[in-house]
């Protein structure tokens, strides 16, 4: 076979795959399907749910537009990182979160127990979403092994809306995860938000127009002091960025970030003690000229070479 079928043939951790873009089977970066996880650092997981949206669906498509996305940047390692993040890192594109159990995919506790699945060999998870409901499941599995989690957190919604009875939607879950003590508000941090609710529930909120004030230095300072030593978990809902930026999307708000911009707040982060990552609400059916997917497949590897920076420096 030839080299562009390396997500069949390739080996994890030999780096970024130099071919044409238009052909081969399509994973995320290329990067070898497997779930064989021994001996491997990160599995890349797609959660294909919409159904805990509130506004428009479609982001269950979400993980098969990232990746094919993906298949044009994957080529070299991204810019301006000097370490090839799927060199430093043994990466494997782990597929979707099957539903196999009748709604499985509904209930929190299938996708946890994917995840722990995972997180039990001692391998990171990038998640690619789905719409942002997932996070929650996610946290769960990460507080089993982690404890309490400092949240960093891109969106332009708080998702911190009290949770009517035993329901909990794609808005609820970090009020959730807050009042269970699996996130810890008072080390956590949003950015970007741009939408009302005045209950921050002890969240540090970055208002987007600071964002646009304030230099990315700035940002990332406040980031780090908030979160400290802390396990820390990012969550990307992509409508974090500007419908300019970001069409395809079930909630767009204007006024959002620039991709320069959150690029450069991400590109900051090393340091931190991360733990998990995901990328969400991405719903190619209101996308424009793959936009929308593109932005989450270069989020995702930018989280990446962040995760490879942050693994090394705490070696």
């Amino acid at each position: 076979m030839s080299s562009w079928d390396n997500a069949f043939t390739g080996k994890p951790g030999t780096g970024a795959v130099n071919s044409h873009s238009f052909g081969g089977a399509v994973s995320f970066f290329r990067t070898p399907f497997g779930r064989d996880l021994s001996d491997i650092d990160v599995a890349v997981m797609g959660i294909p749910l919409d159904i805990a949206v509130t506004n428009r669906s479609g982001a269950r498509l979400g993980p098969r537009a990232i990746r094919n996305a993906s298949m044009s940047l994957a080529w070299e390692r991204p810019w301006p990182w000097k370490t090839d993040p799927l060199e430093a890192l043994r990466v494997v594109d782990y597929g979707d979160c099957e539903n196999n159990e009748g709604g499985g995919l509904l209930s929190i506790k299938h996708i946890e127990s994917w995840i722990s699945r995972i997180l039990d060999t001692d391998t990171a998870t990038l998640l690619l979403g789905g719409d942002h409901f997932i996070s929650y499941p996610s946290l769960c599995a990460h507080y089993k092994k982690h404890g309490p989690i400092a949240l960093i957190h891109f969106d332009a919604h708080t998702d911190t809306w009290p949770s009517s009875g035993e329901g909990i939607n794609h808005g609820t879950m970090f009020y959730k995860a807050a009042k269970e003590g699996i996130v810890l508000p008072e080390h956590s941090i949003q950015i970007g938000i741009r939408t009302t609710n005045d209950d921050t529930l002890g969240y540090d909120i970055v208002f987007a127009p600071q964002v646009h004030e304030q230099s990315a230095a700035a940002i990332v300072k406040r980031i780090k002091e908030r979160v400290g030593d802390r396990p820390a978990y990012i969550t990307f809902d992509i409508d974090c960025l500007d419908p300019a930026f970001a069409p395809g999307t079930g909630t767009p708000v204007p006024g959002g970030l620039s991709s320069f911009q959150a690029l450069n707040i991400i590109r900051g982060l090393t340091g931190i003690n991360l733990i998990g990552m995901d990328v969400v609400e991405v719903a190619p059916a209101y996308d424009h000229a793959e936009l929308t997917a593109l932005a989450g497949a270069q989020i995702g590897i930018e989280l990446l070479a962040l995760f490879a920076e942050c693994r090394a420096g705490r070696k």
